[in-house]
């Protein structure tokens, strides 16, 4: 076959970098994936495809990183989205629509007494830490070493922009280390207001890690002894993993929760629920924003959250998931390469087991990309209901010719 080429996708970006700062900002640059490899700019999407601006056509495996769980322009949630929008949106009072939202997210959610809304994750993890701050009048936040909560000054990753007071009061731990982050509380001398954990680790550049056996008891024991909140950055796989929320996946039960990505189908909303003991505090948090009760979002999140109970979406998802795992593990093998399959089959993640560098996994996913597949190699895919079984063996058709493109260059 042909590979695909990417000149459209290269000017627009010439031109971006005239007049935009880097050019495309945070996880959606270039340089954050396989540049000259993969599209820099899309054009439309529909179900698990979308085209670039060169009019090539991939099987979607990031999903926009993530937000798109039933499919791109799915017509039930762009129909609830597009009636709201003949009403209007942003008005100078929220719609019924926040209300309704939030006692769906209440009905959803064991642990949820209540929930508030934001347009990012990033929103809902700032504000969830200030409310455990103002819970419990202290300072201290920690969370684990690696882990992902947002591009907020306490949080980001990056350094620009970022002095040594925005994370004076912030600490991390080793995932899964219950003494070491017993230790770290106890270093904190009573100051510690909440623990924020994701539902399993899925830092970029590494393996997803399963929370082991006890760890998340202990996270909760540590907090009840010590009068700390249990934050959960359901963020990235909420409602991929269980509709009530990744802690009943799992098994778990934090105090307050946040998710964003999967709620409405790429439509820009993000949530935060919690127990009826916190409600005081959400309440005296400043949480606002202009946009924040913008009715189409919210009238497309509430379309999402019942299309996914009435599709069964998860549990679809899950089945092809693990046959994207098993069929590439099968495939990897057969050219006598050792991968790395980890996290859920809903949100999975490849490596390969033998080496550090990345060179591999860019090698496969450039060579994946430029025959029609997205798959990242630096960071978790995403599965979406609109996959279906004739993608995932298309998938695992390129999948193999690229596992021989690897086994080539680098023998194993």
């Amino acid at each position: 076959m042909s590979l695909y080429s990417f000149d459209k996708s290269m000017e627009a970006y010439r031109r971006a970098m005239a007049v935009m700062p880097a050019g495309i900002s945070g996880n959606k640059n270039p340089a954050f994936a396989v540049p000259g490899s993969f599209p820099y700019f899309a054009e439309k999407g529909e179900g698990c495809y979308y085209w670039d601006v060169d009019g090539n056509k991939f099987i979607d495996y990031l999903c926009g990183y993530g937000p798109i769980v039933l499919g791109h322009h799915h017509p039930k949630i762009d129909e609830a989205a597009r009636r709201q929008a003949e009403l209007g949106s942003s008005f100078n009072h929220p719609t019924l629509r926040t209300v309704e939202l939030a006692e769906k997210m209440v009905d959803l959610i064991d642990i949820a007494d209540w929930a508030c809304f934001g347009r990012n994750g990033s929103d809902v993890t700032t504000f969830l830490i200030q409310v455990a701050r103002q819970h419990t009048k202290r300072s201290k936040i920690l969370f684990a070493r690696g882990a992902y909560h947002g591009s907020h000054p306490w949080c980001t990753p990056g350094h620009g922009g970022v002095i040594d007071e925005d994370k004076q009061h912030v600490r991390t731990f080793t995932w899964n280390d219950a003494t070491e982050l017993e230790d770290k509380v106890k270093a904190c001398d009573g100051d510690v207001a909440g623990i924020m954990l994701t539902p399993y680790h899925h830092p970029a550049f590494n393996d997803s890690v399963m929370p082991a056996e006890g760890f998340m008891d202990d996270v909760r024991r540590i907090c009840d002894e010590n009068g700390i909140v249990f934050i959960l950055d359901d963020v990235r796989a909420g409602f991929r993993l269980h509709m009530g929320g990744s802690h009943c996946y799992f098994g778990y039960t934090p105090d307050l929760s946040c998710f964003c990505k999967a709620i409405a189908n790429g439509y820009s909303i993000s949530a935060a629920v919690g127990k009826e003991e916190f409600k005081t505090a959400a309440s005296k948090v400043f949480f606002t924003g202009t946009f924040y009760t913008s009715a189409v979002e919210i009238a497309a999140a509430l379309a999402c959250l019942k299309t996914l109970e009435e599709e069964k979406a998860i549990e679809k998802m899950m089945r092809l998931g693990r046959m994207l795992q098993d069929g590439l593990q099968e495939r990897a093998e057969a050219h006598g390469l050792q991968i790395t399959l980890s996290g859920p089959p809903t949100i999975p993640y490849m490596s390969f087991a033998n080496e550090t560098h990345f060179k591999r996994s860019q090698v496969f996913s450039g060579n994946a990309a430029r025959r029609g597949i997205i798959l990242h190699p630096h960071h978790n895919w995403f599965l979406s209901a609109a996959h279906e079984e004739e993608d995932i063996q298309q998938t695992l058709i390129v999948a193999d010719e690229c596992f021989a493109v690897v086994k080539e260059q680098f023998g194993g």
